[in-house]
């Protein structure tokens, strides 16, 4: 303790003098935040919310305060909803938060997406200046299910810290993982993968995990408790569509959970391209962020997912070698 009777303590990475016998209720004050809208994390153990206004601050501690960022559906005739670890929902797009130019065109883009369903990163609250706006001032939590992501963790543990926190913060259990295994081509590391998701799955999370396109990887994850596979159509950001659908198909087959194409969308087709697959659903971000008109584009890829979800529900024609006549030959003049 100084003898002015302040204490030294590191938030969010940065050195603060706050006054000795400060709750962390009172820290967050402080700095101009809510506690029901942070989670709080003190030298490396998350601090229950219902506890924050009784736990002290005391010399030398690393508290790092975190919240979440950005990082009416249209239905036609005999369209069917989804389940997901025991939860319903109407429309099959779930889309990010990221890359928009402003938390008011994100919140336009999820309007006419139909989505019901966002992914959200966790990132440390910006206590230099606390009154910054935040996406759930923009994208209700009451009416969208904010999926947690861990996005930029490559390492079981990161992911895992991660979530715990968000958990913390949000109260929410359905998340999704991705722990990646390098910067250039954000592939996830499945080894990393699978024991993150063995982990969370034990302290009662529900993880749809994002993973490579490979069947057998996948199995793996649903035996490991994924209530969710969420295969890459191609790397993250690229929209380069499905590369690989044959793989995409057989984890589609083989999976009792469901099955989702999270990165790689490029444009509408290959939205509907995956639900043309048997395909659950689709994740994206960048398809849509990083369109001319993101708003014009989250209303197309709402109509090209419940369009290749009903062509797959109708059961394409088969392919034949040669043209076959769509009127009878026989009584022609």
């Amino acid at each position: 303790m100084h003898s002015d009777g302040t204490i030294t303590i590191r938030v969010n990475g940065e050195h603060r003098r706050v006054a000795a016998g400060l709750t962390l209720a009172a820290l967050a004050g402080e700095l101009g935040l809510s506690p029901q809208k942070i989670a709080v994390e003190r030298n490396l153990e998350v601090v229950p919310r219902s506890t924050l206004a009784e736990v002290m601050v005391a010399d030398g501690d690393e508290i790092e305060i975190v919240h979440f960022v950005g990082g009416g559906d249209h239905q036609g005739a005999g369209d069917d909803g989804w389940s997901v670890a025991g939860r319903r929902f109407t429309s099959r797009l779930i889309i990010g938060t990221g890359k928009y130019k402003s938390f008011e065109e994100n919140a336009a883009a999820a309007e006419a997406s139909g989505a019901e369903i966002v992914t959200v990163a966790v990132r440390r609250v910006n206590v230099s200046d606390p009154g910054q706006p935040m996406l759930t001032d923009f994208i209700d939590p009451k009416r969208y299910t904010y999926l947690p992501n861990t996005a930029g963790c490559f390492t079981a543990e990161d992911a895992i810290r991660t979530l715990r926190l968000a958990r913390e913060a949000g109260g929410w259990d359905l998340v999704k993982l991705e722990v990646l295994g390098e910067a250039k081509t954000l592939y996830p590391d499945m080894v990393e993968t699978l024991r993150a998701t063995e982990i969370l799955a034990k302290e009662g999370f529900l993880p749809m995990v994002y993973c490579t396109d490979d069947p057998i990887a996948a199995k793996r994850l649903e035996d490991a408790g994924a209530v969710a596979i969420m295969p890459l159509g191609a790397p993250i950001g690229s929209g380069l569509g499905i590369q690989n659908e044959v793989t995409i198909r057989l984890i589609v087959e083989g999976a009792k959970v469901p099955v989702l194409v999270d990165a790689g969308v490029g444009t509408a087709s290959d939205a509907a391209r995956a639900m043309e697959l048997g395909c659950d659903g689709v994740l994206m971000n960048t398809a849509i962020a990083e369109a001319k008109n993101p708003v014009l584009m989250a209303q197309a890829m709402r109509h090209a997912v419940a369009a290749g979800r009903l062509a797959y529900r109708a059961g394409r024609m088969g392919k034949r070698r040669y043209a076959d006549p769509s009127s009878p030959l026989a009584g022609l003049i």
